[in-house]
């Protein structure tokens, strides 16, 4: 019965490994929401690479799907962050080399043929995005300068999907994609996830397609949501949050 009694030993040896395991706990609960938007981040790299990677291998197909996943990854990150209260220096390189690699080099491999025009184009499109990332800062909150590249990598992976890889297509979406990117033009900072519901339930449909087992719908359900986002910045998605 002495072992039962709330001052004895045993209890106050529980206790104590109890405190000492939760307090263990709490570095890896920070560590963990310190680096979830980074985990985010590192998630669309690694889209962008495996994408690369399947290019290089004639898999045109699987390369456009992860591009599209890469894009969705990419509208979280930031709203994970800001979130949880977590942006960092170290996040924004991150997020910037991730850009870089899904919507500057893995989208530009998508318009690579044996044929030159094609391989200067994967060139350009690849330092327009070079350039949109690294130079074209508006200084304005909620404002970006030129398209992003994240909608321009979506419409011509869907682009690319729709219609069976069709290099005149591509060359045209393309040319016109990279106009838009390093014009002067204004674009809202529309962070879909931290904005009104009907954005989100766009962002919920997203993922829907995105695993679903219908093509042709998917293609057109993001082509509809970059094209409206690049024609119709203002009058759609020019709400702040």
């Amino acid at each position: 019965m002495l072992l039962l009694t709330p001052s004895s030993g045993f209890f106050q040896r529980v206790n104590k490994l109890f405190l000492s395991e939760r307090a263990r706990g709490l570095p890896i609960k920070d560590f963990l929401r310190q680096n979830a938007a980074n985990a985010i981040s590192l998630g669309n790299m690694l889209m962008g690479m495996a994408s690369i990677l399947c290019s290089l291998n004639g898999h045109h197909y699987l390369a456009c799907w992860l591009v599209l996943i890469g894009y969705l990854l990419d509208l979280a990150d930031g709203a994970v962050a800001r979130r949880l209260d977590t942006c960092s220096p170290l996040g924004a390189k991150l997020d910037d080399f991730a850009d870089y690699t899904t919507f500057g080099i893995a989208t530009s491999l998508l318009l690579r043929t044996p044929h030159l025009i094609d391989n200067i184009l994967c060139m350009c499109y690849g330092l327009s995005v070079f350039i949109r990332v690294c130079f074209y800062t508006s200084g304005i909150p909620f404002v970006y300068r030129g398209l992003p590249c994240l909608y321009s990598s979506a419409i011509l992976a869907s682009a690319s999907l729709l219609s069976g890889g069709n290099t005149v297509l591509l060359r045209t979406t393309a040319v016109a994609l990279i106009l838009f990117m390093v014009s002067r033009s204004f674009y809202p900072h529309d962070r879909v996830l931290e904005s009104q519901n009907w954005k989100k339930a766009i962002y919920a449909g997203g993922i829907i397609m995105v695993f679903s087992s219908i093509q042709s719908l998917c293609c057109v359900y993001y082509l509809l949501w970059c094209v409206s986002y690049m024609l119709f910045p203002g009058s759609l998605w020019s709400s702040k949050v």
